[in-house]
């Protein structure tokens, strides 16, 4: 097997350090042991954005506020579905992540990025989400391997009781918060369910023909 390529290094603000390497055509974004990303397997990342605007599909020209660009794959998604009058608002807190899609993964960004549509914030989504009552559609969230602060401890307050009622704020009556997870979690669904949300757990597979490990999404529909 062709061996990786270490290409950069990136501080997370508050947290460890990402690492992008290369082997062949492939890129991969890893933390300490973790493979975050990978540009092999997108399918469960475009789902997230796919499957949200389904739910969507009575809502004229949706705002909607995705959280981590990772590789692109979710917003990419998005605006492919979304209209010319749709919005979406990006968060992405490691400045170097966008640094890389304009630059060693330039080819695998395809423009994104440059989409009039698009408003790309560089800073932390829950500062965003805290400063923006009933603003959103949607908020859509892949900024951990699922719900937990991995990538920094400050991400936990996404997730906490108090993180879901700041999210439920921020959106609009039937917005939708959609939350991507390597794996599923009863205590956090219950935790949904608790924050006055209908949810919804689907289970996704993660490469785009269908195979691949498993994944979760939750969407929780503001009622």
């Amino acid at each position: 097997m062709q061996p990786r390529e270490l290409i950069d290094t990136a501080p997370i603000p508050g947290g460890q350090e990402l690492k992008l390497y290369r082997r062949g055509g492939d890129h991969m974004i890893v933390l300490d042991r973790n493979e975050l990303m990978s540009s092999r397997m997108s399918g469960s990342e475009k789902a997230l954005a796919v499957l949200t605007l389904d739910r969507l599909k009575n809502v004229g020209n949706p705002h909607l506020l995705i959280g981590g660009y990772g590789m692109g794959f979710t917003l990419r998604a998005a605006l492919a579905q979304m209209g010319p009058g749709g919005r979406i608002t990006l968060a992405e807190l490691v400045p170097q992540i966008i640094a890389w899609a304009r630059g060693p993964m330039v080819e695998l960004a395809a423009g994104c990025l440059d989409d009039p549509r698009v408003r790309l914030v560089e800073g932390d989504v829950a500062a965003l989400i805290a400063s923006a009552p009933g603003s959103y559609d949607a908020i859509l969230l892949d900024v951990d391997n699922g719900p937990d602060g991995l990538t920094t401890p400050g991400n936990d307050r996404l997730y906490s009781a108090a993180g879901l009622a700041t999210a439920k704020a921020a959106l609009k009556p039937g917005g939708i918060l959609a939350i991507w997870s390597a794996a599923p979690d009863v205590a956090f669904t219950r935790r949904l369910r608790d924050a006055g949300f209908l949810v919804e757990e689907v289970a996704v597979k993660a490469r785009d023909n269908g195979k691949g490990p498993r994944h979760v999404i939750w969407f929780a529909t503001k009622r």
